[in-house]
């Protein structure tokens, strides 16, 4: 079996094209990280911060990159990341404008501040509304330390390379669907620091041949830390959805995230209320578990749009769980229609 050094001195054969002496990646310290791990070899790269006619020459030194792990370990998959050096604080040398993804009309996020929201499931219900609005729709799972898609699409077969270069995302509903459980053991913690993770966010984005598509919905994960960044930063955003439930203590995150799109200047189609509220199925009793309003409140507050309140629902939990699509003659089928009408509504105004 070959070594991760054998593959490492191979790698400083070919030269790192921004390293002023010529040499090759390993002696200039372009290699971060080499992993053999089962049937994958996991090679990340450290590049400067490039600014976007230095595009084409990274495109085409990763290729070379793929090339050569692929001739020594043919029977592997070969996963290359480019990240940089810089940490997750804004800094005036990245890029200013940033840009979209060839046939994608708009990549809108959703997001909350805190975990446990329901953001996910709001995200995905989000997707099928809209593509049941008959718009072309796909999903990126951005949470790449906990991944949910695949579980809640029940997907876990790996996706195709295409021409050795981009992946093809896996088709299931009608929805593109792209995450890093795909790619990865999803029981296995994945333990990377701030920069590795920007890296296999910009690459998620961009070596994924997503098709012609309206909409990108990108499931972000909670916080404000790199993820949220990098998405900001790299891609134009046609906007963000703010999930939360109505009680104060994930209130006071949610403002957190309104904040950071704010300050990123990424426009924000409006705040979703979840578990708003529990309907018994026997006596249709309502009961504000997590209280009730808040979300609404909070919205009218920003003068942002609300989108509307999701019901906790014993229906869409049997559906999350199992992987299953949520049955579209359920009335909070209806709710989740209505809202992503509104979001379309919103960026059809961009288009004008």
């Amino acid at each position: 079996m070959i070594s991760e050094e054998h593959l490492k001195v191979g790698l400083d054969k070919i030269p790192f094209p921004f390293d002023q002496k010529g040499e090759g990646l390993l002696q200039s310290g372009c290699i971060e990280s080499l992993k053999i791990e089962d049937s994958k070899i996991i090679c990340i790269l450290l590049v400067p911060v490039l600014k976007e006619e230095d595009q084409k020459k990274i495109e085409t030194f990763i290729e070379d990159v793929k090339r050569y792990l692929k001739i020594q370990v043919p029977t592997h998959e070969i996963f290359v990341i480019t990240t940089n050096e810089r940490s997750s604080a804004l800094s005036p040398t990245l890029p200013l404008k940033p840009w979209g993804i060839r046939n994608i009309r708009h990549i809108i996020a959703v997001a909350s501040g805190k975990g446990g929201v329901g953001k996910s499931t709001v995200a995905l219900n989000l997707a099928v509304g809209l593509k049941n609005l008959g718009l072309k729709v796909g999903i990126l799972d951005a949470d790449v330390y906990g991944p949910s898609l695949p579980h809640l699409f029940n997907v876990h077969e790996k996706p195709m390379m295409f021409e050795g270069k981009k992946f093809k995302p896996i088709l299931k509903e009608g929805l593109a669907l792209m995450s890093m459980g795909f790619l990865m053991d999803t029981e296995a913690p994945l333990i990377w620091r701030g920069p590795m993770v920007q890296g296999v966010i910009t690459q998620l984005l961009t070596d994924v041949d997503w098709g012609d598509l309206d909409v990108l919905v990108v499931d972000l994960p909670p916080g404000t830390g790199d993820v949220q960044l990098t998405l900001a930063q790299k891609v134009s955003l046609s906007g963000a959805v703010i999930v939360s439930t109505p009680q104060d203590i994930a209130l006071i995150d949610a403002r957190k995230a309104i904040g950071m799109f704010e300050k990123l200047e990424v426009p924000l189609l409006g705040v979703v209320e979840n578990m708003s509220l529990f309907i018994c199925p026997n006596c249709h009793y309502e009961t504000s578990i997590f209280s009730h309003g808040g979300a609404r409140k909070e919205a009218e507050k920003r003068g942002l749009p609300f989108l509307g309140e999701i019901e906790l629902s014993l229906k869409l939990r049997e559906a999350s769980d199992l992987g299953l699509p949520l049955d579209q003659k359920e009335g909070i089928a209806t709710s989740f229609l209505k809202i992503a009408q509104k979001v379309k509504d919103q960026l059809d105004a961009f288009t004008v």
